[in-house]
């Protein structure tokens, strides 16, 4: 995170109100992907493929960008069991940690799978790979048909980005130290070089396909602390990118389509706010409105979002303001804007709850996967629940 960015939020901003961990419940059910594991297990993306079976990714290695033996792992649950394979390498780029991961299956039936592979130990030169199969059942690793690179090149954003930096930059007069106008001072002087605008692109959480067949993946800079999407009008085939996201602090988007056609874009907050942000797109996701927020915390922490078969939409996230101790779902029946009721998947005094990636299968039940970090160690940790139970939350 950039410092001048982690200042002390306003006095005004009230802690998250306490509430109950989720009971046992019919419509509920949950368990480790892989036992607790000593190594660094993170970021994690889910799948349902064609034929019913989940599958899970995350990586693993001793560290997260530092350590050069980080590989993307996955697992597979077959259909109508509640069981999880062992774990398998699903990409691995000798000498280079391979990171954050997200999948999707397109409407030829493909499944995708996108990671960063971080060129020089620091977020800001990673590039982002994809790889594709059309042979995804099985056991073990999907037999991948294809792979590449998205190399974007956005049109030159300096002058607006500076516009909208300087304007959160008059929020916090009289709060910035000469350590955090030198790096502000950096910032500016990368927002008008090339390579910073290209390179250090990621993923995190999983794609969108309109209607149109047009694919979104959303992807963020840690360089600048904003986020942009990649956009595919051909199956795949190029990405071309679209105009960023300018909020610096936004990063992580999870995209949403109203019945009108607008998309609407949840983001981490990695800033002094403390609380989820948000921008809107008309045009299909190729330019987005101002960066603002909603009424619901976050403590610099990931978040995901999905719309239901039925207008409904989910939105998982750590509702707190500091760590990652409670994870909440809340539903909405109003296109976000009121998120209720809301019902915790994770309600601790300690351990991290995070990075969740939430779907909704065929049969109408929602799956939710997150890192799971405790004292024993860490894994992913699988939900299932169906939309009435958290229409059921004792918390309300």
């Amino acid at each position: 995170m950039v410092a001048w960015l982690a200042l002390v939020a306003s006095a005004a901003l009230a802690g998250a109100s306490p509430a109950d961990a989720a009971p046992a419940d019919s419509d509920y059910s949950s368990e480790l992907v892989f036992p607790l594991n000593a190594q660094h297990n993170h970021a994690p993306g889910l799948v349902e493929l064609p034929n019913g079976d989940l599958l899970a990714s995350w990586y693993r290695g001793s560290g997260e960008r530092s350590a050069d033996d980080v590989a993307v792992l996955g697992a597979r649950r077959p259909r109508g069991s509640k069981v999880w394979s062992e774990p398998f390498v699903m990409a691995d780029t000798p000498g280079f940690p391979d990171c954050n991961t997200c999948m999707i299956v397109d409407r030829q039936q493909r499944l995708w799978l996108f990671w960063p592979v971080i060129l020089a130990n620091t977020w800001e030169s990673c590039l982002t790979r994809y790889q594709y199969s059309s042979q995804w059942d099985g056991s073990g690793p999907p037999k991948w048909t294809d792979h590449g690179t998205i190399l974007l090149k956005p049109d030159d954003f300096h002058d607006e980005a500076i516009q909208v930096l300087e304007g959160e930059l008059q929020l916090l007069q009289g709060h910035l130290s000469d350590k955090d106008r030198a790096e502000i001072d950096g910032l500016k002087k990368k927002l008008g070089e090339k390579l910073y605008q290209r390179l250090g692109w990621q993923p995190r959480c999983k794609p969108t396909i309109l209607p149109s067949g047009r694919i979104l993946l959303p992807l963020y800079s840690d360089t600048y602390s904003i986020s942009i999407m990649a956009i595919s009008d051909d199956e795949g085939r190029t990405w071309k990118a679209s105009k960023p996201l300018l909020g610096f602090g936004n990063i992580q988007p999870s995209v949403l389509r109203k019945k009108d056609g607008t998309l609407v874009a949840y983001m981490r907050e990695n800033g002094p706010r403390q609380k989820i942000r948000v921008s809107q797109s008309s045009d299909s996701g190729d330019s987005w409105g101002p960066v603002g927020m909603i009424d619901l915390p976050n403590p610099g922490s990931g978040l995901d979002a999905v719309g239901l078969a039925d207008g409904r939409w989910v939105l998982v996230y750590n509702d707190t303001r500091d760590g990652r101790s409670s994870l909440a779902v809340s539903l909405s029946a109003d296109e976000g804007k009121t998120w209720k009721p809301t019902r915790h998947l994770e309600k601790e005094s300690t351990g991290s709850y995070h990075y969740p990636c939430i779907i909704q299968a065929k049969d109408g039940s929602l799956h939710c996967i997150y890192s799971y970090f405790v004292a024993g160690g860490k894994s992913m940790k699988h939900a299932a629940f169906n939309p009435s139970w958290i229409e059921r939350s004792p918390e309300e």
